[in-house]
């Protein structure tokens, strides 16, 4: 498995925004398809964005197209998702997830992982 580290978290005022990242530490770790999700208190883990390891597909949720990114710099081992436009019913913690794949796949569901980093709090207040 592979440790990651998400930073980048704060509080932003609604139409504001946040770069999040995800550093993962391992020697392939590179070879990981990543995932960012989130989590409001009351609420179930919600799927935010995916991508492969190569960084060529992505997928983001349908209520966050446009406003949300998920981005990957394997020279670095972080993946990174910009949010812009950030709205209150975006205030959550946001995980990152991982997990080695030998294929290009784009894993958008939480028990597909075996990584997640520690969450970093994102807040936007209206």
């Amino acid at each position: 498995q592979v440790q990651l580290v998400e930073s980048g978290g704060g509080l932003v005022q609604a139409g504001g925004s946040l770069r999040l990242s995800c550093a993962a530490s391992g020697r392939t770790a590179s070879r990981y398809a990543m995932g960012w999700f989130r989590q409001a208190p009351g609420k179930e883990r919600e799927f935010v964005a995916a991508i492969s390891w190569t960084g060529t597909s992505t997928q983001h949720a349908d209520s966050m197209k446009g406003r949300f990114t998920i981005s990957r710099d394997n020279a670095k081992n972080t993946v990174y998702l910009e949010m812009k436009s950030l709205e209150p019913d975006d205030t959550a913690v946001y995980y990152c997830a991982g997990r080695y794949v030998l294929l290009g796949s784009v894993l958008p569901r939480p028990h597909e992982y075996d990584s997640w980093g520690q969450g970093t709090q994102v807040t936007v207040s209206s």
